[in-house]
């Protein structure tokens, strides 16, 4: 069982989900989470390139937007293809594990998120270094939000 006591709770939940199944459901678990990405909001349109940061380091076309309210509470946006569950499985770990969640508590996400889900033997570690690099992205962009 990974260590989930410096997650965020809903984040935690999802590690928590992770590593209730065996290591082979792991990899249904992340393809059920792809299909429950959230639909691109129709304010970015048809060309949501233009609109939203690529995160280059992953290896399917995946676009991030980092919305702030005024509560302070921080919303994620992500554009993934269809033809990629992997990416979208990730992408939707952190829109439901981070979105509504304040900027603080987003940038006390361990850098290891990635690793906890344990899915090193069933995703590619360069599938894994991509989560890796849509979190530090995340984190990229509200550190340059609060300046």
């Amino acid at each position: 069982m990974s260590d989930t006591t410096d997650l965020p709770g809903p984040l935690a939940e999802i590690v928590e989900d992770f590593h209730a199944v065996s290591e082979r459901e792991r990899l249904e678990l992340l393809l059920e989470l792809s299909r429950e990405l959230a639909d691109l909001p129709e304010k970015y349109g048809e060309n949501y390139a233009g609109s939203m940061e690529q995160v280059v380091e992953c290896q399917t076309p995946l676009f991030l937007a980092v919305e702030h309210d005024d509560a302070g509470r921080v919303q994620l946006i992500f554009a993934a293809p269809a033809e990629a569950p992997t990416t979208r499985g990730f992408a939707s770990i952190l829109q439901q594990g981070l979105s509504g969640l304040s900027a603080k508590e987003i940038l006390q996400v361990p850098d290891d998120l990635h690793q906890r889900l344990g899915l090193a033997k069933a995703i590619t570690p360069l599938r894994l270094r991509g989560m890796a690099a849509m979190l530090g992205r995340i984190k990229h962009n509200i550190r340059e939000h609060a300046w």
